[in-house]
Formats: structure tokens, C-alpha cells, sequence
């Protein structure tokens, strides 16, 4: 399974903008939260370092919520990052964008960090890394958001996802074809459990790891460099 495929597909990428804020609940207020997670630390002309940018509606929501802030956003996706600029309009003036993963992105320091709906497509390894290359950028203090396909503790991934695809559906209930989809998934997304989440960030040098969000298989945290 081509795990890129969503976000290379020109007619997937099209539908993302619509179809994105439908899977994740409270998507909205998800970026508000971080926002203002963000906000907490990072002063009023900070420079935020977006990973996974593309499609450009997190910069967007964080961008009219703080006319101060300048972005870094980087993504591997050359037609997500095309959305992005599309989505971002006279507010591209304020974002850097850069094609490629978190080794790309430029040293900062930053004064905050947020990873939204990505960590789940990385492996264990390949997730601490991310996670260590984001810390190395970020100055003492600042913040990072992270949200992301986390499973419940004790819970059971195939049944939280089937739950999480079901609520996506907005025309009917299909709870069988919800558990295909969600068998699928389950079997190609190395999604983690939210205690080997938590312990992740706290390896990568993270400290102050507090979960502020979750919405069925969602689960967001908010952690200090």
C-alpha cells in the first residue's frame, strides 16, 4: 500500500480540504487549541515550524489567528504543498514552504513546532527521529503540538478505527464496510499506543507531554524542548 498515494493523487488532494475537517473530529478546534497552545509560550512575532504543511490549513487557521507569526512549513508532497499555497492565498507573504521531510526543513531555532495528522504514517523508529530532528530545531522552552491516529490504552486499533471511519461517513452508518476499511488500515498505518506515544516523545527529549485532545482514534499532545 502506497501510504503517499492520498497526497500525490490529484483527485484526492482536490477533495482534501473538504474531506479532512469530516474525518477528524473537532478539526476546527483542533487548530485552534494548538494555536493557542502555541501561543501559551512563543512571543508575538514567533517563527513556527509546521511539519506535514501541506494542504496549508493549519498555517491558514494559525496565520489569521496571529498576524504577528512567520511559518516554516515542510511537507513531501509537491501537489499538497501547491494546495497549500492555493489555500493560503496573500498569506503565503508570511510562510516559507519547503519540499521534503523534517531534514529539510531549516535549522531555526523556533520558537514553537506543531506535527498534525502525520506521525502515524512513521514507524517506531522513523517517529523518533522526526521527533528528534523537531527538538533539535526548537529553542529551550518552546512548544510542540502533535496530533495523530492513537490507539486507546486496552483498547482494540480495528474497533476505535471502524468507529473513527463511521463518524467520518456523514450520509449513512455502514459499521461493515467501516471494519474493512479500518482492517485496512490497521494492517498498513503503524499506529502506536498512546502510553508508546507519550514515551516516544518523552525519549526524543521532550518533557511536560500533556494529551489535550482525543476524538475516537485522534489524540492530540502538547510537549516542551
Amino acid at each position: 500500500m502506497d501510504l503517499m498515494q492520498p497526497f500525490t493523487d490529484p483527485a484526492s488532494v482536490a477533495r482534501y480540504a473538504q474531506s479532512t475537517p469530516q474525518k477528524v473530529p473537532g478539526f476546527a478546534d483542533l487548530h485552534r487549541m494548538a494555536m493557542v497552545l502555541l501561543a501559551e509560550r512563543a512571543p508575538e512575532a514567533a517563527n513556527i515550524l509546521v511539519v506535514g504543511a501541506g494542504g496549508g490549513l493549519e498555517l491558514k487557521a494559525f496565520a489569521e489567528a496571529q498576524q504577528g507569526w512567520r511559518f516554516v512549513g515542510v511537507d513531501p508532497s509537491l501537489e499538497m504543498l501547491d494546495l497549500a499555497r492555493r489555500i493560503l492565498g496573500p498569506l503565503r507573504q508570511r510562510v516559507e514552504l519547503h519540499h521534503g521531510y523534517i531534514d529539510t526543513a531549516p535549522t531555526g531555532p523556533y520558537d514553537g513546532a506543531t506535527c498534525l495528522l502525520t506521525l502515524h504514517f512513521l514507524g517506531r523508529d522513523e517517529r523518533l527521529r522526526a521527533l528528534q530532528e523537531i527538538r533539535q530545531r526548537l529553542k529551550p522552552g518552546a512548544p510542540l503540538i502533535v496530533a495523530h491516529h492513537s490507539c486507546p490504552e486496552g483498547g482494540e486499533i480495528r474497533r476505535w478505527l471502524s468507529r473513527s471511519i463511521a463518524f467520518a461517513n456523514e450520509t449513512q452508518l455502514d459499521f461493515a464496510a467501516a471494519a474493512l476499511s479500518a482492517s485496512a488500515m490497521a494492517a498498513h498505518l503503524p499506529i502506536l499506543s498512546v502510553d508508546q506515544d507519550e514515551a516516544i516523545l518523552r525519549e526524543a527529549g521532550f518533557h511536560e507531554i500533556a494529551l489535550f485532545y482525543a476524538g475516537f482514534t485522534f489524540h492530540g499532545w502538547v510537549a516542551v524542548a
